[in-house]
């Protein structure tokens, strides 16, 4: 079975807002890994990018990523971050990608490792 890895609004940004090398970094940590999204992610991605700017287009690029790249899973919760919460309680995902700290210790509190931005450009797994 393959290591899956729910990805939040903020991780699918990261590629425009940060210059980070998502999929290869994910890739370089994990190997062979299913990217998640979320629904209510996708939502929020859509939102974010009708509002124009740097967000928008960062947001734009991250939904296209979330649609194209990743698997669309439907969650109880219609909240992104209490939907990624909801997919670690369950055990649906092994890891999620985020760099909300609120988010991270929640997710971290279910016993779920997170992947975060570590440094200029690198991802890292913080163990809960």
């Amino acid at each position: 079975m393959s290591t899956r890895v729910a990805l939040d609004t903020s991780a699918l940004m990261m590629p425009v807002e940060l210059n980070v090398r998502l999929f290869d970094e994910l890739d370089r940590l994990l190997g062979v890994y299913e990217p998640t999204a979320p629904q209510p992610v996708v939502e929020e991605l859509r939102r974010l990018s009708e509002k124009g700017g740097a967000e928008g287009t960062a947001a734009n690029v991250g939904h296209d990523l979330a649609t194209e790249r990743c698997l669309v899973v439907d969650t109880e919760e219609s909240y992104a971050d209490d939907a990624l919460v909801e997919l670690a309680r369950e055990g649906a995902v092994d890891y999620v990608v985020t760099n909300d700290r609120p988010l991270r210790d929640r997710v971290l509190e279910t016993s779920i490792p997170v992947i975060a931005l570590r440094g200029r450009n690198k991802l890292a797994i913080t163990q809960p």
